[in-house]
């Protein structure tokens, strides 16, 4: 062979390396970004039932889906932060479970990458959809409608306590849920004759002031309200409960199955596996404005006859029979 052949055939291959090399490279798996304000230890139960939902959609973390999680630990100040530096990571979608809170802080953070939320608030009246069955620019998710379900969880404490005395309420108040939830209860009360007597907490301290006050007031029973904060200290909430002898009703059976006496509402695993279905249906190349806002419609009564008899509590015989699950 000539040297200048040679030369030729050896420059031809050089060049056509960088074309063989970026052709045996694997493509970039998506990568989800998660904006949760709880924190990931009291959370490992909801995350498992998330990435089921991403399984059902056909995605596996690790395997062909990437996750950055953000934990707010509590401070809602740290979101608008934790949802930037998401958008500078270039996240294929957010997740933004738990609240409207969370939410809002990733679409304040893009108008672009597509948002998957779960909120106990009314999306639309939270500014978050147009609609819920067109919502609309780059927001879907799922609504378990917390605020629709606050009178029927009063009525039920009512049946449990009937008694004439006044019923606690615990709030997280920096929740904008609050007021509305606040306003709903006082409207119910007095149609089963009862006074509520509302009781704030947003930090764990005070979450123990609260139960101290409940117990010196000599409140009949206590109403827990949908909140981040409550769900990631449940393990404090159940313990004072206890030690204050104090019936409480939970908003969902997570609650129950660790102790709770009673607990009314959506399973908060299943909503999060909806989300992650829903997750993986952007990822496939779905738009958040054309998918329809999905509403929970199924709301389990959870009854725990273990706690009600270590606290001394008969459960009427009423509730038991409506009950969607008794635990004995």
């Amino acid at each position: 062979m000539k040297r200048r052949d040679f030369i030729t055939l050896l420059s031809g291959a050089v060049a056509a390396w960088p074309l063989a090399a970026r052709a045996q490279q694997p493509a970039a798996i998506p990568v989800i970004g998660f904006l949760y304000l709880g924190s990931p230890e009291a959370s490992a139960s909801l995350l498992v039932a998330f990435r089921k939902g991403l399984s059902e959609s056909g995605y596996v973390e690790g395997k062909n889906v990437a996750i950055e999680y953000r934990w707010a630990h509590n401070n809602n100040d740290r979101l608008p932060e934790l949802a930037a530096d998401l958008v500078r990571r270039r996240v294929a979608v957010m997740v933004t479970p738990g609240n409207s809170v969370t939410t809002a802080a990733a679409k304040a953070a893009t108008t672009t990458i597509p948002i998957v939320f779960s909120t106990g608030a009314d999306p639309v009246q939270a500014g978050l959809v147009a609609s819920l069955n067109r919502p609309g620019g780059n927001v879907t998710g799922v609504s378990y409608m917390n605020l629709e379900l606050s009178a029927k969880r009063l009525g039920l404490l009512h049946e449990l306590r009937p008694g004439g005395g006044p019923l606690g309420v615990l709030v997280e108040s920096v929740n904008p849920l609050h007021p509305a939830i606040v306003t709903d209860l006082r409207t119910a009360a007095p149609t089963i004759g009862r006074q509520i007597e509302v009781l704030a907490a947003n930090s764990p301290r005070e979450i123990e002031t609260a139960f101290a006050a409940l117990a010196q007031k000599r409140l009949d029973g206590l109403l827990i309200s949908p909140s981040a904060l409550f769900f990631d200290r449940r393990i404090q909430v159940l313990t004072l409960a206890a030690r204050y002898v104090v019936p409480v009703i939970y908003p969902a059976r997570e609650w129950a199955e660790l102790g709770g006496m009673i607990s009314y509402g959506s399973s908060y695993a299943d909503l999060f596996r909806q989300g992650g279905v829903y997750t993986g249906r952007v990822l496939k190349g779905e738009k958040p404005a054309d998918m329809p806002v999905l509403r929970a419609t199924t709301f389990e009564l959870v009854i725990n006859l273990q706690t009600a008899s270590a606290l001394g509590i008969d459960i009427p015989g009423t509730l038991l029979a409506r009950a969607d699950e008794v635990i004995e």
